[in-house]
């Protein structure tokens, strides 16, 4: 049977195809990769499943529409053709946001303003009404214009997925927890292997090791703005959540940790931690780098070490980098993975990365430096 929605899974640039592997992980075989997302198929309770399961997406999109809009009029018309009230209940308050890239409509408020009156004479020939109060459940419609091609989306999420409910409090230099979960997914770590981030910050790689560690959804503990679209059948994001209770697997035994320099990220990791519901699972400590030791192997040391954009002076910056490649020379079967902007990272670390790969931290174009240690036995 033909999935009924098209969902659009936005991303950051460059881990477009690890949410395409997060999806076909989770049963979505027909996906279609582009700049910055992913459009898939999928019916009403893929919202909810998406919206709780995806790690490393922005956001879910429900697309209603696209079509070529070089125009006005064109832009007004073919959105007041598109099926609203399929959608939009009567008392729905819609909205409108926009974006214009290369195209000839590029007044972005010009767009929006002529959506919304389309949206509303759409709705007027449906619901035989000439006024709507928009005081019932929020559908935020965006158009973006992209080389003449108006896409008309409803967002699913309200706030962004990487506002997972755990870090209301955070250091001045975070880790988006979308893009903290990208990296531990590129670096293929399993949670029967130590784990560790020696620049922990507020915590956010330990807290997403844990909960993939454990198969905890990312979403469970916050609230999503689709749930009260009249879209879903009663009890749809229920039978969403119980799933994603039923897969977790809280008696996984892990090895998680994070240390950093500074004694007050160490108590808000804590705190955050204690808000995850994972109190007592990681281990936090005060400690510098180059301290580091460890008796256990195979492991994965992952971080956001300081660099020139956000914190640190050079010759730290330099010296991190040293201590970094002497701790890879002695723990020779761990591998260790690091997002970083400083140019110089492999000339100070002392090698050339096994692997490298762009990545975009917020507007700060950094490269993921992926050293590979001694293999397991038996791991191939």
């Amino acid at each position: 049977m033909a999935k009924s929605l098209i969902l659009t899974a936005t991303t950051a640039m460059g881990i477009e195809s690890v949410t395409a592997d997060e999806l076909r992980k989770l049963g979505f075989s027909d996906v279609t990769v582009e700049n910055g997302k992913i459009i898939f198929p999928a019916d009403p309770i893929d919202i909810c499943r998406t919206n709780l399961w995806l790690r490393t997406a922005d956001r879910i999109r429900l697309r209603i529409g696209e079509f070529k809009a070089l125009t006005f009029d064109e832009l007004f018309e073919q959105t007041k053709k598109l099926p609203w009230a399929d959608f939009l209940p009567k008392n729905a308050a819609f909205p409108v946001t926009g974006k214009s890239q290369k195209s000839r409509l590029h007044s972005v408020p010009d767009c929006q303003a002529i959506v919304k009156k389309a949206v509303v004479e759409s709705m007027k020939k449906r619901y035989h009404e000439e006024w709507f109060p928009e005081d019932g459940p929020v559908f935020k419609i965006q158009v973006a214009l992209n080389k003449d091609v108006a896409e008309l989306s409803i967002d699913t999420s309200g706030a962004g997925l990487h506002k997972r409910g755990y870090r209301k409090l955070h250091n001045l230099a975070p880790l988006k927890e979308t893009l903290a979960s990208a990296m531990i997914y590129l670096s293929r770590w399993t949670p029967d292997r130590p784990f560790t981030d020696p620049f922990c910050g507020s915590g956010t790689l330990p807290i997403e090791a844990a909960m993939i560690g454990q198969n905890i959804a990312p979403g469970f503990n916050r609230s999503f703005v689709s749930e009260d679209w009249p879209l879903f059948t009663a009890g749809e994001w229920d039978l969403a959540r119980n799933e994603a209770e039923d897969l977790a697997n809280y008696d996984q035994m892990l090895a998680v940790s994070g240390s950093d320099i500074d004694h007050q990220m160490i108590d808000l990791s804590e705190h955050n931690a204690m808000e995850a519901g994972l109190s007592g699972l990681i281990s936090f400590k005060q400690m510098r780098v180059a301290d580091f030791t460890t008796k256990m192997e195979y492991g994965c040391m992952i971080g956001n070490p300081p660099y020139g954009e956000r914190m640190g002076s050079r010759k730290e910056i330099e010296q991190i980098c040293r201590d970094l490649g002497r701790l890879f020379k002695e723990n020779v079967t761990w591998s260790f993975y690091f997002i970083s902007s400083f140019e110089d990272f492999e000339s100070y670390f002392g090698r050339h990365a096994s692997k490298k790969r762009k990545l975009y931290n917020g507007r700060i174009r950094t490269d993921y430096y992926q050293y590979f240690g001694r293999k397991k036995p038996g791991n191939g």
